[in-house]
């Protein structure tokens, strides 16, 4: 038996699609049951209110809904109002007023026009086939159709019926209601915008004090104690953490090409002697789980490993491919002196590239010192 979970694509809630599924059962005479159930004290609508839930969905992101709940909820909301306009133009015109063919259509009318404006504003505003400019569309004909009603409640109060001085405080409650998740999304921003403004203001205090103290006392480690030194190694990798926390804030860091060498670089400098220095120009939508992301750091570790001192790295992107340069300032080998049994290069840089439709070459660096791996991988227009 398949687990109970709700349908992401579902006519409502996807509650009797997925009983269905767990049942076994069609769909169909499901839907038919919780509308059966529906007299029954409400039982229908309780179970199915129940099962929304508690019930998960299939897989995790927004339900598409394909009922226009909201809409059906006014157009029924439109119909109840018709007799109550009528009963006010009647009072009006020839001072008759029946107090319970009023109360018939008041109240059905003022349910279902708060329950598209609620519905319209706490679910739908979610849905990807509609979103916020459906959201206040509904809510401003949900508003509308309650001040017809809320004009006619005030033109019975004044006759002092204390059915219509209720009835007046029920509507100014639900046009609260409708437009409350509207208020309490703005106390939201607001909040947040001033907690990120101390924070910032917090940050950049601590940043200038520690700019004038530890970061100079790291700074001058590094170059008292020399790139490929460990002390030196040390202060970098310091510096270059407690950099990242003051200046990149509370946003996590995009997992990009550029980013994700600049931590494996930060990485290789505590195993290695090696000063890694990665620069990044241009745009590119490399990934860090990318191949291109993976060739890059076999370089990397390559010239950690085999040449060590200082290692730069060079990411220029552009609309039509996205290059990364690895030079080192080793002594150099040539491909053709490597064994045919390390696959280092030949397979985990130049192989994988080629199996993507990338390029990589290898070569000597500039003035012949060094070596240069040059790593290519055009964009899909540029493939095509």
């Amino acid at each position: 038996m398949p687990p109970l979970t709700r349908h992401n694509d579902a006519v409502v809630a996807g509650v009797a699609g997925g009983l269905a599924d767990h049942l076994g059962w069609r769909v169909g005479p499901t839907r038919a049951l919780f509308v059966v159930l529906a007299p029954a004290l409400g039982a229908g609508v309780l179970l199915y209110a129940w099962l929304w839930a508690f019930t998960p969905p299939t897989r995790p992101g927004r339900i598409t809904r394909q009922a226009p709940v909201a809409w059906i909820a006014l157009a029924l909301a439109m119909v109840f109002t018709l007799p109550v306009v009528q009963i006010m133009a009647e009072m009006i015109n020839w001072g008759y007023y029946s107090g319970l063919s009023s109360l018939v259509a008041f109240v059905p009318a003022v349910m279902l026009a708060t329950t598209a404006g609620l519905w319209s504003a706490w679910i739908d505003r979610d849905d990807p086939a509609r979103g916020a400019t459906h959201d206040l569309l509904v809510r401003i004909l949900a508003t509308a159709l309650l001040s017809v009603h809320l004009l006619a409640a005030l033109t019975v109060a004044a006759r002092r019926t204390p059915l219509a001085m209720l009835g007046v405080l029920v509507i100014l409650v639900a046009i609260a209601a409708l437009w409350a998740s509207t208020f309490v999304t703005r106390m939201r921003e607001l909040q947040a915008a001033r907690v990120a403004s101390i924070r910032a203001e917090h940050r950049a205090e601590m940043a200038a004090h520690l700019h004038d103290s530890v970061l100079q006392t790291l700074a001058l480690i590094q170059n008292r104690a020399g790139a490929s030194s460990e002390a030196g190694r040390l202060a970098r990798a310091q510096e270059r953490e407690l950099r990242a926390w003051l200046y990149d804030g509370d946003l996590p860091a995009d997992s990009d090409l550029a980013t994700d060498l600049r931590d494996y670089g930060s990485a290789l400098e505590l195993d290695y002697e090696v000063a890694m220095t990665v620069v990044s120009a241009g745009t590119s939508t490399e990934r860090a789980s990318g191949e291109v992301a993976a060739a890059a750091r076999e370089a990397m570790l390559n010239a950690a490993r085999h040449a060590g001192g200082e290692v730069s790295v060079y990411i220029e992107g552009s609309p039509g491919a996205v290059d990364v340069y690895v030079r080192d300032r080793g002594p150099g080998f040539s491909l053709t002196d490597v064994p045919a049994d390390r696959i280092g290069i030949r397979e985990s840089i130049i192989g994988r590239m080629r199996r993507i439709g990338g390029s990589a070459t290898v070569g000597p660096g500039s003035g012949g010192a060094g070596t240069q791996v040059h790593i290519r991988f055009p964009s899909g227009s540029a493939r095509g």
